[in-house]
């Protein structure tokens, strides 16, 4: 697909390997990169940033503040008590005092000067855990359900979940000349990347591992989408989906959020590479000219489904059946208390919008860092951006719940459905692609929504809402029930009636709608839901049914009798 490469391409190709010129810079007396090796860092697990909220004041002064966002890599949002209170230092060390969990179960650090990406990337390290592939055109994290349960099974999950992430970590040595050996090693050998190549992936690829009773991990917006199948807690094998995606641009048709597609029924012993061959048909035949339109979705709706299978098939060398029917039943966000065998509990903690601190309300911070230095449990990250805190005692329960709420922090009862279920990206200040505000602004919309679903009694209702502050859908507002996606500065807009359990994607209902008028559209809205509604229909169901041209007659049908405004 496309024709002439794009800049980045070559920039990649041209890095050595994703050296480029980051050792030499590290030495200078800089606080930035090149926009060249801005480039390769991100296959570092590193962004070079400016804060964004001293952009116009530093244009009159010609000038910027670099900082640096880095991500860890955490296969299967998985952490030991140690691992997480390295990163709980580093946060307050170098970085801004948060530690943020992101959609694929990492761990990023923000506000990190340049002086502080080297002593970072080296006590992250040591700690056994890397940020190489957390960003970049290559394979990402691998999620998997991050739930303890009896059985095993999810245990068995998270294992292929890093044997994955293992075989397609990249070969170079760059990583390791670069930030733990801070010399280049000597040698005749040359670099390789059996899997790779020097050009890596036209873009990022992202897999996830979920379970039919349990999409918590949103199985159909990756790029391969593995199902498992089980019989009791015996994994027989997995439906491979592949070309999900959430990304698109605005204005852009060409451009599209897309779900995953059925592709075949894998056993679990012969996952990897029907795994690989489906990387590697994307990394021959990705779009390499045109960023916007290089993931795997566009080569799969170009191709056509029967072409992409033959190929898969010819790659791996076997003949693959057709997938079972395994329809999705549930989502889990793993909060509260639950028993997960041999004596032991976990609690999952609400973090809202992923982000953990004590700069205002709950001291969520001081609270994980105390549980979590007191007790010594496992940390599993959770693609809905939250912590869950596993293998404790029945005798230390009381005093781990003592800990939170001495800190303020609430329990998951004391949360109201929405703002549970609430999600969204970091946006302003850091991110260079945002539009507009997104995580900051997020808990005033949550409150707006929570007092309008009280007012009509929907206050206990599940309902969907994921914000970004640009259409690249990091939260994955198009998969959720209501969409709210940034547009231009202060306006968004909005999407309705995608499946509360991920199998649906949203439609546009409304265009550039003010951030204090999205509540306000969607009230109407809410109100003809909670009187029109069917038995147990849920409110993107709901909308899905009309479609948007009758919700947009609702709504101004509501307005003019002032019912719901």
């Amino acid at each position: 697909m496309g024709g002439e490469k794009s800049k980045v391409e070559t920039i990649k190709e041209q890095s050595g390997f994703l050296r480029g010129t980051i050792r030499e810079t590290l030495g200078q007396d800089t606080d930035h990169f090149s926009n060249e090796d801005y480039q390769v860092l991100k296959f570092h697990g590193i962004y070079q940033q400016n804060d964004r909220d001293l952009k116009r004041q530093l244009k009159r002064q010609k000038e910027k503040r670099y900082i640096f966002m880095i991500r860890s890599k955490v296969p299967a949002g998985r952490l030991t008590a140690e691992q997480y209170l390295v990163h709980d230092w580093l946060a307050d060390r170098y970085a801004n005092g948060t530690l943020r969990i992101t959609t694929r179960q990492d761990f990023q650090l923000h506000g990190v000067l340049k002086s502080g990406l080297e002593p970072t990337l080296r006590a992250i390290n040591r700690a056994l855990v890397t940020t190489l592939g957390a960003c970049g055109d290559l394979e990402r994290n691998v999620v998997s359900c991050p739930a303890p349960a009896p059985g095993g099974l999810r245990d068995e999950l998270a294992r292929h979940a890093r044997r994955i992430s293992d075989h397609l970590l990249p070969r170079t040595r760059a990583y390791h000349e670069i930030w733990l050996d801070g010399e280049k090693v000597h040698t005749t050998q040359q670099d390789i990347e059996p899997l790779y190549g020097p050009g890596y992936m036209p873009r990022k690829f992202k897999t996830g591992i979920g379970l039919p009773g349990d999409n918590c991990v949103d199985i159909f917006t990756h790029d391969i989408g593995l199902l498992a199948f089980a019989e009791g807690n015996r994994l027989h094998g997995f439906n491979v989906l592949a070309g999900g995606g959430m990304g698109m641009t605005h204005g852009k048709e060409e451009t599209y959020p897309r779900l995953a597609s059925p592709l075949a029924f894998v056993p679990a012993g012969e996952i990897l590479p029907v795994v690989e061959a489906i990387l590697t048909i994307q990394r021959d035949h990705g779009n390499r000219a045109d960023r916007k339109t290089a993931r795997l979705k566009y080569l799969l709706d170009a191709w056509g489904f029967p072409r992409f299978r033959e190929e898969v098939e010819r790659r791996a060398g076997r003949k693959l059946a057709a997938p079972l029917a395994l329809p999705i039943q549930d989502v889990h966000d793993h909060l509260g208390w639950s028993e997960e065998g041999g004596g032991r509990w976990y609690v999952g903690t609400p973090v809202e919008n992923g982000r953990i601190k004590d700069e205002s309300g709950p001291r969520l911070k001081g609270a994980l860092r105390e549980v979590i230095g007191r007790y010594r449990p496992s940390v599993r990250l959770t693609p809905l951006q939250s912590i869950l805190l596993c293998g404790i005692g029945e005798g230390d329960r009381a005093g781990v719940e003592a800990i939170l709420r001495d800190h303020g922090v609430p329990s998951p009862g004391e949360i109201s459905p929405a703002r549970r279920w609430a999600m969204a990206c970091p946006a302003l200040p850091t991110c260079g692609l945002a539009l507009t505000e997104a995580e900051r602004v997020m808990p005033d919309l949550v409150k707006r929504l929570e007092d309008e679903l009280h007012s009509i009694g929907l206050g206990n209702e599940r309902i969907v809402v994921h914000m970004t502050g640009c259409p690249n859908g990091c939260a994955r507002p198009y998969s959720s029930e209501v969409g709210v996606v940034g547009r231009t500065a202060d306006t968004y807009n909005i999407y309705l009636g995608g499946g509360f359990e991920g199998t649906r994607l949203n439609h546009l209902y409304a265009e550039k709608v003010a951030l204090d008028e999205i509540v306000p559209a969607l009230s109407p809205l809410l109100a003809g839901y909670a009187t029109n509604r069917r038995p147990g229909e849920r409110f993107g169901d709901f909308c899905h049914r009309l479609g948007m041209e009758n919700l947009r007659r609702m709504s101004g049908a509501y307005r003019m009798t002032g019912v719901g405004c």
